[in-house]
């Protein structure tokens, strides 16, 4: 069955201490996966349903420095795929964004956000069904999340003006970030013809000073 409602603390799978194994190097562009990253490098942490489709969409932006996927938002530590699937965990699939702010906004990698799904679904995304899939994004500074909060107003609006839902996309700091397996990370890099499920609802979403004029 299928989970959409949250595993309390006393009920989550209880995990383990030993993180999980990943490559030293991503596949597409070669830059380190895992931290230390350089010192300009900023990280965020979004959640827009399978992180398979949601991990290309950014490793495909310009500026972003790395790109892994994994899950967060959730109680249990160092989960497997296989345990987060199973509703247990409270964790979202997820892909953690590094990205050099000199070439590429926080505002721009906003609006890739939520241009590539449709963050009113609760807890799916289109046909893939469950709390792992719910929208996020999990911001590492007090400015990310003031600005993420800004622009879920500002597409709030535009979404309303379409005639679609209310946002339901969880707007946190990050506690912890936890790798999913190697054959996760690029997935779709590795597997050109596999399964994507990412789509926007066709609702463009405003950036820069329109994000401020709209969420006035």
């Amino acid at each position: 069955m299928r989970k959409t409602i949250l595993p309390k603390r006393g009920d989550a799978l209880p995990g383990r201490d030993t993180a999980m194994p990943v490559p030293e190097r991503h596949y597409v562009n070669n830059n380190p996966l895992q931290p230390p990253f350089p010192d300009n490098v900023q990280q965020v942490v979004v959640g827009l349903g399978c992180f398979w489709g949601a991990e290309r969409r950014f490793w495909e932006t310009d500026g972003i420095f790395t790109t892994a996927a994994g899950y967060a938002g959730g109680i249990t530590p160092n989960p497997t795929y296989e345990e987060v699937c199973s509703g247990d965990t409270g964790h979202a699939e997820v892909v953690l964004v590094a990205y050099d702010p000199a070439f590429v906004s926080f505002e721009e990698l906003l609006r890739v956000f939520w241009e590539s799904h449709d963050p009113t679904q609760g807890m799916r995304q289109g046909n893939d069904i469950g709390t792992q899939y719910r929208s996020a994004i999990y911001t590492t500074d007090d400015s990310q999340q003031a600005t993420a909060r800004q622009s879920l107003a500002a597409y709030g609006a535009e979404l309303r003006s379409a005639g679609l839902g209310e946002i339901t996309t969880e707007i946190a700091p990050l506690e912890t970030f936890y790798y999913a397996e190697d054959y996760h990370q690029q997935y779709l890099a590795k597997n050109p013809a596999g399964y994507c499920g990412i789509g926007g609802t066709g609702v463009s979403c405003p950036i820069g000073l329109d994000l401020d004029q709209k969420s006035a």
